[in-house]
């Protein structure tokens, strides 16, 4: 009877109890805290995959459609973009061929920018077999060229193989 009314009385926790609460919290924090510090990581190559699934998505636009796509890079530092354009004609007019427009840098994307945009005119323009060439309305294929996606901690780069216009990406030592 003793021991029941002992422990009805009982109104808070060991020192033994408070510890091992206290250290299970702390691995666990432990756990967490480095995969929220590569969070800027998977922004900035979720910046690369944009750019990959936009340039399939070009190249398959311009095989369903028979029209030339384009992919115009502007290194700005404010304002790192690209901007997907239809061809029309030997000339991008940005106010009409604009299909879309996406920004890199930001929060959303870790604060990414382009580094040696190595593309004619800083463009990939694809045919309407979905093949790189040098310019807009120009049946000459392009040589193969890149991109590189840089933030303070990584850098990548992005290829793009001439002819065939196959894209693989690249991380390389920052």
């Amino acid at each position: 009877m003793r021991a029941r009314t002992r422990r009805a009385g009982r109104l808070g926790y060991t020192l033994i109890e408070v510890l091992v609460v206290v250290t299970v919290l702390g691995i666990a924090a432990a756990m967490v805290v480095p995969s929220i510090s590569s969070a800027s990581v998977l922004r900035v190559q979720g910046a690369i995959r944009t750019l990959v699934s936009d340039i399939a998505i070009a190249q398959s636009d311009a095989i369903a459609y028979q029209k030339g796509r384009a992919i115009v890079f502007f290194n700005d530092p404010d304002n790192p973009r690209y901007v997907v354009c239809e061809v029309n004609g030997p000339t991008l007019d940005l106010t009409v061929d604009t299909l879309r427009e996406q920004r890199v840098g930001g929060e959303q994307f870790g604060f990414a920018s382009f580094d040696n945009i190595n593309l004619p005119n800083n463009m990939l323009v694809v045919d309407e077999l979905g093949g790189p060439v040098m310019a807009p309305g120009d049946p000459t294929p392009a040589p193969a060229g890149s991109i590189d996606i840089v933030d303070p901690q990584q850098r990548f780069r992005v290829n793009i193989e001439a002819y065939t216009g196959k894209v693989t990406v690249t991380s390389l030592p920052r």
